[in-house]
């Protein structure tokens, strides 16, 4: 979704654009965009420049200026840029940037990017759905289009955002060790259809080769499955240190207690061991886009 061209024109506010609302449950989201919009007013005061003027001289309207400045809206990077050297600001607008990409993220979501940020490895098992670091972008939105009740298209984008951006983790220098292991059934149900499906195994095969990367496939026929408890997911860092959750242990709750990642490392084990290996998973994925 480009930000770089809607709404910058004279006239346009661009608060129709997606994506960038504050949302109402994110106390500590909102609470950052309502101080970064009382800083810009107050370097917008002390430049002696009313709404509408400052609004012309960036390319925004009156409204979104305002809508920003009470913490109501987010606003997107070349808002900050043209504020910042609108106003003199030496770069103290600018530098938010960061912090409001950030706060369009749902805060869940936030923490679980900055764990996975420091992850020196990651171990998941999914049933119902493909990974989310493995989907591509349509595929995240056919699916999140099923969801009830329905998303709105703001809602769309933020989540949809958010999960892309989790999928740095790919990107990252020092390169985490990563362990995928996906009910069979995920890779055949068509979301989106049959071109979405395809580019999603095309994808799964991308991701599959690279040398830090596992994905198994747990065969639909296996008669003894110790994942029946639903997902599981742990993240182990640098330090020693980890955490993990279950939907069938411990509430769901993430847990970081050695007893309890014990258990569910023990699970997760079994999984792997029951799967399909790494390069047998890639020739099933290969064998499921031909016959797609």
């Amino acid at each position: 979704m480009s930000v770089d061209e809607a709404g910058t024109a004279h006239g346009n506010d661009g608060a129709d654009e997606p994506g960038w609302e504050v949302d109402p449950d994110d106390e500590s989201g909102a609470a950052v965009v309502a101080s970064v919009g009382r800083q810009l007013k107050a370097w917008r005061e002390a430049a002696g420049m009313r709404a509408g003027e400052f609004g012309a001289a960036i390319g925004y309207g009156e409204d979104l200026v305002y809508k920003v400045e009470g913490g109501r809206r987010i606003p997107r990077p070349e808002f900050l840029d043209k504020a910042d050297k609108a106003l003199g600001a030496g770069g103290k607008l600018a530098m938010f940037k960061k912090e409001m990409a950030e706060v369009r993220y749902p805060k869940k979501v936030r923490d679980l990017a900055k764990l996975e940020a420091k992850a020196v490895e990651v171990e998941a098992y999914h049933h119902h759905n493909i990974n989310g670091l493995l989907q591509t972008e349509e595929h995240m939105r056919a699916l999140f289009a099923s969801w009830l009740p329905a998303y709105t298209q703001s809602e769309m984008d933020r989540v949809v955002a958010a999960r892309l951006g989790r999928q740095s983790i790919f990107d990252r220098a020092a390169a985490p060790s990563l362990s995928f292991v996906q009910e069979e059934v995920t890779l055949r149900r068509p979301v989106g259809g049959t071109m979405v499906l395809r580019r999603q195994l095309e994808r799964l095969l991308e991701l599959g080769r690279l040398r830090n990367v596992a994905i198994q496939v747990m065969p639909t026929h296996r008669e003894e499955h110790p994942g029946t408890g639903g997902l599981i997911e742990v993240l182990r860092f640098p330090d020693g240190s980890a955490v993990g959750r279950s939907e069938g242990a411990f509430s769901g709750r993430p847990v970081s207690d050695p007893k309890h990642l014990r258990i569910l490392g023990l699970r997760y084990g079994m999984i792997r061991a029951q799967a399909l290996t790494p390069r047998e998973s890639l020739a099933f994925i290969e064998q499921l886009l031909g016959e797609t």
